[in-house]
């Protein structure tokens, strides 16, 4: 079994800093008992931590022109999965579907059209994220789209670490002087998207591009990817970004 050497990313990035600062500024009360909340010490063991798989479907791939149509959140940790307090949602976004959505993520007209606006289950949502280390399965479409969703209602964003399982298949995968070497030969570079990186964990088939789903499979392949990869006693800060 090959250990990977845990690397630190840009210095913890100051994040345990940051939200003590958010939580004195923040405007609005529910941004501030989510910042109040804190993160596990950045030395925290990963065994230890407490954790969250986040996953949005959103009607586009860019937070400035498409918005979020279904989150997905599954609480765990690297021993369980609390399958019971999983919450989703599917909320109304403010601009139209399009027919390319529709495909990609099975969510209808008519399934957004008595679904909420996300300033509704804003205070469910946080309270299910608050205290835990968020992690998702490439990270420039959680973060960025919940901070500007929340930037749009309330006139402040929202941002937080996490653990992104995408970047730990990246490491491997794509980073790592083996897969260098592999590229350098003419071979084409592993998939590290969701579906594909867990098959090479051997985890099972499930039906993709929900949210809910998405997240339990995110779950599960940072429990794997310690297992195989990292060890319980890893930091926090050698993980996330």
């Amino acid at each position: 079994m090959v250990r990977l050497r845990p690397r630190i990313a840009a210095p913890s990035p100051g994040w345990p800093d940051y939200l003590a600062s958010r939580a004195e500024a923040a405007r609005d009360p529910r941004l501030a008992r989510f910042f109040s909340a804190g993160l596990p010490d950045p030395e925290t063991p990963i065994g230890e931590a407490p954790m969250v798989a986040l996953d949005m479907e959103t009607t586009g791939l860019d937070e400035r022109r498409h918005a979020i149509v279904s989150i997905g959140v599954v609480p765990f940790t690297l021993g369980r999965v609390a399958v019971s307090k999983r919450r989703y949602w599917v909320v109304r976004p403010p601009r139209p579907l399009s027919e390319k959505s529709v495909t990609f993520h099975h969510i209808t007209h008519a399934d957004i059209a008595q679904a909420p606006d996300l300033a509704e289950i804003l205070d469910e949502l946080l309270d299910a994220l608050a205290g835990r280390l968020v992690v998702v399965h490439f990270r420039h479409i959680e973060r960025p789209f919940l901070d500007a969703a929340v930037k749009a209602r309330l006139g402040e964003g929202v941002l937080f670490p996490v653990i992104d399982t995408m970047s730990l298949e990246a490491r491997i995968h794509r980073q790592s002087l083996m897969a260098r070497f592999k590229r350098w030969i003419g071979r084409p570079p592993a998939s590290i998207r969701l579906y594909d990186s867990r098959a090479r964990y051997g985890l099972p088939v499930y039906a993709g591009h929900h949210a809910l789903i998405d997240a339990l499979a995110t779950a599960e392949l940072l429990q794997a990817q310690v297992a195989s990869h990292y060890s319980p006693a890893t930091p926090i800060s050698a993980l996330w970004s």
